[in-house]
């Protein structure tokens, strides 16, 4: 029995008790069944509004499922390469071909994630994609040799 039903039902009782609706408990009882009847009906739409939204929702989610497999398609299908980019550093075609590493940079104005590579940061900065923000990017290479905070080994004051 639906919640629609049920108030039906029990209107149906108070009808058939025969409450006299110019006392004051009388007009308590309709009130109440009235509001009972409506909140029933608001109930009823709610849950097909949420049907409706729900059906929606998983319409939704398999299209971006078959645009994700659509635009990731490549990806899956190198994973002999070295990196997960779309170079052709997997290949042995161009054996003097390398391939730049990607990073990831957090905006320090928005905080959203973003992917440069070693093109875009030897240009020293980029707008943010997200924000606008400027972002410049400073370049040090680390020392291999362990002994010391040095930013490259060529100025490194010990021996290599």
């Amino acid at each position: 029995m639906t919640l629609t039903e049920k108030v039906a039902y029990l209107k149906g009782l108070v009808e058939g008790l025969g409450i006299d609706e110019t006392t004051s408990q009388g007009k308590v009882t309709k009130a109440i069944v009235d509001i009972l009847d409506d909140m029933a009906v608001s109930i009823l739409d709610l849950e097909d509004s949420t049907s409706e939204l729900y059906e929606e929702v998983e319409a939704l989610d398999e299209d971006l499922g078959n645009l994700e497999d659509d635009f990731y398609d490549d990806e899956d299908e190198d994973d002999d390469d070295c990196c997960d980019c779309d170079c052709c550093c997997g290949d042995d075609d161009d054996e003097d071909f390398e391939c730049d590493e990607i990073y990831e940079v957090e905006c320090p104005n928005c905080h959203e994630e973003i992917c440069i590579d070693g093109e875009i940061l030897d240009m020293g900065s980029i707008e943010c994609p997200n924000c606008g923000e400027n972002l410049t990017f400073e370049i040090e290479e680390e020392c291999d040799c362990g002994c010391c905070d040095c930013c490259c080994e060529d100025h490194c004051e010990h021996e290599h």
